[in-house]
């Protein structure tokens, strides 16, 4: 690789190439390289920390104002929005994902900084009721330097929902991003700094995760950790984070059931689960990847779903009219098709897809077409293991009963669908689904103001919301004596 064309990293504020080995980021639609680097190391990691840890000391951002810090997050907003079409076409390129996805992408990013702004100039300590002949508070302060390690399938959103609290609570951040989406936390930090970040608050540091990730979470001076990615990363990360006694957030992995009963409005239900489990070509957490549906409405129902999942347009992500593009990688594609090929050798029937499409250019990037898999019992390892592709296994169900057994049948517990016209049976389910997240009516639609996580192996703590920036500070009361006369025990 050209040394010359190396882009820089983020070191405690000091723009340089990393100090590990030079590697490309790929665009998915054609596996051709966008963009050479060289990766950050483990000196580059203790490096940043210490600069980290440094720069919050100093106290420039963390005892400014909280109206201050807001400003600076405002100014991080608009600068996004000012560019926002560029960031969009190169979230594209970083990763894959159709250019209709990425736009919207990039405008989550910048609402979540305009939202930690207002919610961090408006965040209130509190008086608590007296007990005794005290003044007590409950008051909240920054930890330090916190890790943020982020997944490659959205990256610039899943950043701000990291950087935007951290940033707001006073603290330093370390983001690591995905070792082969590095380009949008890269921006990020870039925006930052001009809007009014003070050097060595931010710092990006692109690599493996096993390396980099791993010497992030056991270093001393990193006192939270939050973490987007896989079930078994994250557990290890638990681990770690137990001898540290250091608080961790998660949000992991999903096998999420998308159920419609036998009165749901067929169009609504159709459209929302293709979008629940085909959008971002299933590359996607939440991706409603188990399919229920009334046994008496499943022949109509499956007729609709199939020949709509094959009019479904896959192909170039620079293309407006594209809904799918590529999955992320050559290796993450042959993943993908070990699973169909499993459900296969479960039992299971191909409804629809299974194959790579032709056509439209798809034969240069890593493409799959919308895979509907049947026959399938919910306790085969295709309908219990995270697939994170396009792949959707769908079940027949009797009652309800059953029902709410078979969607709580998962280690996971991160997202769940249900599709009714009748809004207690909806009310019902709803509060026996096991989930951190229950959509009724609709799939796949966030806020950041609604505090978003999971249960079990899909993670620890929750994101966004208005007190998500509490989860990047330590609580702390004080107590202030209001008592005329010394306290009676020493009896002086």
């Amino acid at each position: 690789m050209n040394e010359k064309k190396l882009l820089d990293i983020c070191v405690g504020g000091v723009w340089r190439p990393g100090r590990g080995e030079a590697y490309a980021s790929v665009y998915p639609a054609t596996g051709q390289p966008i963009a050479h680097l060289r990766a950050a190391s483990v000196d580059d990691v203790h490096e940043a920390v210490a600069l980290a840890d440094d720069a919050f000391r100093r106290g420039e951002w963390a005892q400014k104002k909280p109206h201050e810090r807001a400003w600076v997050l405002y100014r991080v907003a608009q600068m996004i929005r000012e560019r926002a079409e560029e960031l969009a076409q190169k979230q594209r390129l970083d990763n894959g994902k159709p250019i209709t996805e990425t736009r919207a992408l990039v405008a989550s990013a910048a609402a979540t900084f305009q939202f930690y702004a207002a919610a961090c100039e408006s965040l209130e300590d509190s008086l608590t009721p007296a007990r005794g002949d005290c003044l007590t508070m409950s008051v909240h302060e920054p930890m330090g330097v916190v890790a943020a390690i982020t997944p490659w399938n959205s990256p610039i959103a899943s950043e701000a929902q990291k950087l935007a609290p951290a940033l707001a609570a006073g603290n330093a951040v370390i983001i690591k991003p995905a070792e082969i989406t590095p380009l949008m936390a890269l921006e990020l930090a870039a925006i930052c700094e001009l809007a009014g970040v003070p050097a060595g608050m931010v710092s990006v540091l692109p690599g493996k995760g096993s390396v980099l990730g791993d010497a992030l979470v056991r270093h001393p001076l990193v006192k939270r950790v939050a973490f987007t990615g896989g079930t078994r990363t994250g557990k290890q990360i638990a681990r770690i984070a137990a001898d540290k006694m250091m608080p961790v957030s998660m949000e992991l992995g999903g096998k999420s059931p998308t159920m419609v009963l036998a009165d749901a409005d067929i169009d609504h239900a159709v459209n929302g689960v293709l979008y629940g489990i085909f959008s971002s070509s299933g590359e996607s957490c939440v991706a409603g990847s188990r399919l229920f549906v009334a046994r008496p409405l499943y022949a109509q129902f499956m007729d609709r779903l199939s020949d709509a999942a094959r009019r479904l347009r896959v192909g170039d992500p620079a293309d407006p009219a594209t809904q799918m593009g590529p999955l992320i990688s050559e290796e993450h594609r042959a993943t993908v098709e070990r699973y169909v090929a499993l459900g296969l050798s479960e039992g299971g029937t191909i409804r629809t897809g299974g194959k790579r499409p032709e056509g439209k250019g798809c034969d240069q990037g890593y493409f799959y077409a919308p895979t509907i898999i049947e026959n399938l019992s919910n306790t085969d390892r295709t309908c219990q293991e995270e697939i994170f592709g396009p792949v959707l296994v769908a079940m027949p169900f009797d009652d309800e009963d059953a029902l709410i057994a078979l969607a709580n049948d998962s280690v996971y517990a991160l997202a769940a669908g249900i599709w009714t016209r009748d809004y207690k049976k909806a009310w019902r389910i709803g509060r026996q689904i096991q989930a951190g997240t229950v959509w009724i009516n609709t799939y796949k639609q966030f806020s950041i103001s609604t505090p978003f996580g999971g249960w079990r192996d899909s993670g620890l703590g929750r994101e966004k919301g208005r007190l998500g920036i509490q989860q990047y500070m330590e609580q702390k009361s004080i107590y202030w004596g209001m008592n005329a006369q010394p306290l009676p025990w020493a009896n002086c």
